[in-house]
């Protein structure tokens, strides 16, 4: 109950006050929520140059079950291992998410079968699915004609964009097998070629774009 009242609260009161900033979003489970750290500051680097958003250069970090998270219209998830969702943290970012939030998940490895586990949690009745090459994700900003592009490879697994719909407005992305943080990072981190680079950060961008082009204000 007490969890539900500040929930309300949050939603009443507070709003997407910063309407173009972007937030890291910390989990329980021993995962590495910290991973990637150059990444999503160079994505948003990029989308303030290319895309003519003004997100702030330095994200913040928000706890899962915090009420702060509805002060953020996007939210960056990452990680290599487990992931842990209590209730109450899944009852906070479901009422985030359907109040008009979007989060982006970027599996960095090893954070599939347990993603997955914990998102039954938020949504036990809906379930990830997989986004068609010509979704306008893949083509808002810059055209990927055969949808999520390849940065690092892993097991030889095609990559793959997942999603998850509330109303028919897509609320959760998946990115599996892709990578996408790693191709954000420093160049001098993991040598990409500029090219693999330049994918990374233009699909990220595409992310950025259609999710901020697509919210929904908070609503109860």
């Amino acid at each position: 109950m007490k969890c539900l009242k500040l929930t309300l609260i949050a939603l009443l009161t507070l709003g997407f006050c910063n309407a173009q900033d972007i937030a890291t979003l910390k989990y329980g489970g021993g995962g590495d929520w910290y991973g990637n750290p150059t990444g999503l500051p160079n994505l948003i680097a990029f989308c303030n140059a290319q895309i003519n958003t003004s997100i702030s250069e330095k994200p913040n970090v928000v706890d899962t079950g915090s009420i702060d998270i509805f002060q953020y219209p996007f939210l960056h998830m990452t990680g290599h291992g487990n992931v842990y969702f209590s209730e109450e943290d899944a009852d906070n970012l479901r009422n985030y998410l359907i109040s008009g939030g979007f989060l982006h998940i970027d599996d960095n490895y090893g954070m599939n079968e347990f993603i997955r586990k914990e998102l039954v949690k938020v949504f036990p009745n809906k379930e990830l699915q997989e986004l068609p090459a010509n979704h306008p994700i893949f083509s808002i900003a810059y055209p990927f004609p055969n949808g999520l592009p390849k940065i690092h490879e892993h097991d030889g697994l095609r990559p793959q964009a997942f999603g998850i719909y509330h109303e028919d407005r897509l609320v959760l992305l998946f990115t599996f097998e892709s990578d996408l943080g790693d191709g954000w990072e420093n160049p001098e981190i993991h040598n990409d070629p500029e090219s693999v680079r330049l994918k990374a950060l233009q699909m990220g961008a595409n992310i950025i774009k259609y999710a901020f082009e697509h919210l929904s204000l908070i609503h109860i």
